[in-house]
């Protein structure tokens, strides 16, 4: 499912969109002097995905903290222990909660010690929670430095060590980091190189606008350009925006900062007693009042945890009735079967990773305004690999079937799709699928994988390949006592159009 994010405006009065998809697959890096107008981008970029994917934002100067109150972002206060905050991150991927890890009042090392724990605990979660999250650094060169500043070499190693596993292993773990710096120069390499897409904002030294013209493909005599580009305006490439480098001018936000630029005011009229203001001894209860006092204690890590585990609620105001249809049980079943039968049905699902697949499931639901809980991860895989072996109703209700679904229980769920294809063709006395059909079915186009799963399921004791003398093969099931036709595994007539054509 495709989801464009609108950015602002690009060169012709055009709408300038990231696919979202492709952002999360490809990562992103940002680049722009203070004031250029970073923050106010990756905040017009949180702002807009909030409703479609969930999001972590390592925040070292506490500005997208207004996020919560506006998208419900769970702010993170990271002045507690590194084993506190991995554990938070395990179960921020668990049940799947957007979060603004504040470091703000932190030194540098701290910062550094505390973000990598906080990636670290995120990256470790396990396989079944590894759900699709946009991850926002500003400040990378922070925690990415390319040579070693004052901080601890075990600080810098242990930060880059969690930068690096986020830009080059975390896409596999649905990670899609987005970091944003100051000075490319600044920035590790090996980080900023797993980047495929780039949005490149004002920069005035030599060897930053070098480095930004070699990443967008651009003549170095073009990099003078960096120098005029506007606050807000930034040159977009990369297969999630543009092909070709594109001005994009960021269009507004709905929540702001907590420290905004320095704004130019007129002084107060100058009076004669200025210097008896100045100097004039204050009364006792005036210097008591300018006292600071001490910050806020950080909310608890049990606190949070426990808020991390509550189902937040909707807020809306109360009414009379419902604003959308109650469904019944059987109603919700059936709209789960046709929004599953609908992503069966594009031939790109085949080869999207089971995480990808449940958050476009989730996102289908949503539009459906689908009523109750939905379906967790490992009930969705088993309905979409009973959708993806194409068997009808009357086959379905047989119990021929029913023991076929029963078998398929016992392999593992990124098998059962394949397995439950061929035992349909046999309850049905087609003819064996092809093996570009079975490689397809598990997500692959090589036809030596499609052939190591039949045999796999022949060392299970399930089935019984046999191949004819004009080299067709078919599969027999003897505990179901049926059998697939024979068929020829190289054809392609039984796969999607799309794929056939291809």
């Amino acid at each position: 499912m495709k989801v464009g994010i609108e950015m602002g405006a690009a060169s012709g009065g055009t709408k300038a969109q990231v696919d979202l998809e492709e952002l999360l697959a490809t990562r992103l890096l940002v680049q722009g002097n203070s004031g250029s107008g970073k923050s106010h981008l990756l905040r017009r970029l949180l702002e807009q995905s909030a409703p479609w994917v969930q999001q972590c934002v390592i925040d070292p100067e506490g500005d997208f903290v207004t996020l919560a109150d506006k998208f419900g972002h769970v702010v993170v206060d990271a002045q507690r222990t590194e084993a506190e905050l991995t554990r938070i991150a395990g179960r921020i991927r668990q049940h799947r909660v957007s979060v603004v890890l504040n470091l703000e009042g932190l030194d540098v090392e701290q910062q550094m010690r505390g973000a990598a724990a906080f990636l670290n605990g995120m990256f470790d979660a396990e396989r079944d929670f590894w759900y699709p999250v946009l991850v926002v650094v500003d400040e990378a060169q922070l925690f990415a430095p390319a040579i070693a500043g004052e901080v601890s070499d075990e600080a810098r190693k242990i930060s880059l060590g969690a930068m690096t596993n986020l830009m080059c292993r975390g896409r596999k773990r649905g990670l899609a980091g987005v970091i944003a710096t100051q000075r490319l120069a600044k920035l590790a390499k090996n980080v900023a190189a797993e980047a495929s897409n780039f949005l490149m904002g004002r920069t005035f030294l030599d060897i930053d606008m070098a480095r930004a013209a070699d990443l967008l493909g651009m003549e170095r005599r073009q990099a003078e350009m960096f120098r005029d580009l506007a606050r807000g305006n930034f040159i977009a490439l990369g297969p999630a925006m543009s092909r070709r480098p594109l001005p994009v001018a960021i269009g507004p936000v709905e929540t702001s900062a907590r420290s905004v630029s320095p704004k130019l005011m007129p002084l107060p009229d100058a009076s004669e007693d200025t210097r008896d203001l100045i100097f004039a001894p204050a009364p006792l209860e005036t210097r008591q009042t300018v006292r600071r006092t001490a910050p806020p204690a950080p909310t608890p890590t049990a606190d949070i945890i426990a808020q991390l585990s509550q189902v937040r609620a909707e807020a809306s105001a109360p009414v009379a009735e419902p604003i959308f249809p109650l469904f019944d049980e059987a109603e919700r079943e059936a709209l789960i079967d046709t929004i599953v039968r609908e992503m069966v049905e594009d031939p790109d699902a085949a080869f999207r990773t089971d995480a990808v697949l449940y958050q476009d499931f989730l996102v289908r639901c949503r539009i459906k305004r689908m009523q109750g809980e939905p379906p967790p991860l490992s009930m969705f895989r088993r309905r979409y690999a009973v959708a993806r072996s194409g068997i009808d109703e009357e086959t379905a209700s047989s119990d021929t079937w029913q023991q076929a679904l029963g078998m398929s229980v016992t392999l593992p769920e990124d098998l059962q799709a394949v397995f439950l294809i061929v035992a349909q063709a046999a309850v049905k006395g087609a003819p064996c699928p092809s093996d570009a059909a079975i490689a397809h079915a598990y997500g692959s186009h090589s036809a030596r994988r499609a052939r190591r799963l039949l045999t796999y399921f022949e060392e299970q004791g399930l089935v019984v390949v046999r191949t004819d003398f004009h080299g067709k093969r078919s599969v027999a099931f003897p505990e179901l006592g049926c059998e697939t036709a024979p068929g020829d595994p190289e054809r392609t007539d039984d796969l999607p159009e799309r794929e056939a054509a291809e």
